[in-house]
């Protein structure tokens, strides 16, 4: 079956999440909408849909012009075996103590390292990308220097690789949330297939709103691998739930953003302890004053 896509630029977070929403109305019927903020520090958004047939060409370009976004790009993909795909490309990652593989490359799996088991089905934060590198580099480094975390969150977890590599190593339960209904489901199945069940509690919860997270709270680590948007959004919340003396790893900001971000922290009394670049990407070690 072939599948289309048809995406588009906006300067406008109102604009792009309005056109989301007509999106999914459109006839014939997406399946599928994603509306993100670009990553490259332009400051656009993109709002991208997936359609099992041809989209309607005029009906994308009224709903373009409405809502103030370039003309939709319409492209028809061939089919590919994406999971095959990803297994060929994907080698496993070391990252300190940690190892993180699919299931394909576990006759890799060295003695001694801390192994995270990532399916390639489930390939948004395999460890691949330099923010989840960095944070697992972050988290190493940590340990290495005698800290114990007892009281430790995964904000935006996305597979839990975070979360699950805090279980790896310390004994308290960990709790991963994300937004995301999907990859709540996907961090759960990801849990279950390194044996961490009860060691790893995963929730559906926007940044720190849910019941679970405000009574676990004070933290003493709190990993967020997002944007920079929702990162500088969560500053004076993650001020309220870390302990004293507690760390913060945030990372998903390109390096000439890190800049805005240790700012809007320190305004928040959490100061940069490290910073860790890996290509385009930064990865901050903050604590709590």
């Amino acid at each position: 079956m072939p599948t289309y896509t048809a995406y588009t630029k906006l300067t406008q977070k109102q604009n792009a999440e309005a056109l989301g929403l007509a999106l999914e109305e459109l006839q014939p019927e997406p399946t599928g909408v994603g509306v993100f903020e670009m990553e490259d520090g332009s400051g656009l958004w993109e709002v991208a849909s997936y359609f099992t047939e041809a989209p309607d060409q005029a009906a994308l370009a009224l709903l373009a012009v409405v809502h103030e976004a370039q003309d939709f790009i319409i492209s028809e993909l061939p089919e590919t075996d994406w999971v095959a795909k990803v297994r060929r490309d994907l080698s496993p990652v070391e990252a300190g103590r940690f190892f993180v593989y699919g299931s394909h490359d576990a006759d890799k799996v060295p003695e001694g390292c801390e192994p995270l088991l990532i399916e390639a089905a489930m390939a948004f934060g395999t460890g691949h990308h330099g923010t989840t590198q960095g944070c697992l580099r972050a988290l190493d480094r940590l340990a290495n220097d005698g800290f114990v975390g007892r009281s430790v969150a995964d904000i935006g977890c996305g597979t839990a690789v975070l979360a699950m590599g805090a279980a790896r190593i310390w004994p308290d339960v960990v709790l991963a949330s994300d937004i995301d209904e999907v990859a709540v489901e996907v961090a759960e199945a990801n849990v279950r297939a390194n044996g961490l069940e009860g060691r790893v509690e995963c929730l559906e919860a926007m940044g720190f709103e849910h019941d679970t997270l405000h009574a676990k709270a004070p933290y003493d680590l709190v990993f967020a691998n997002i944007l920079k948007a929702p990162l500088i959004d969560l500053a004076p919340d993650m001020a309220a739930h870390l302990a004293t003396g507690g760390y913060a790893i945030l990372s998903g900001i390109l390096i000439d953003q890190a800049p805005e971000v240790i700012e809007v922290y320190a305004e928040n009394g959490i100061n940069l302890v490290h910073q860790e670049n890996i290509v385009d990407w930064s990865t901050l070690t903050l604590r709590k004053s």
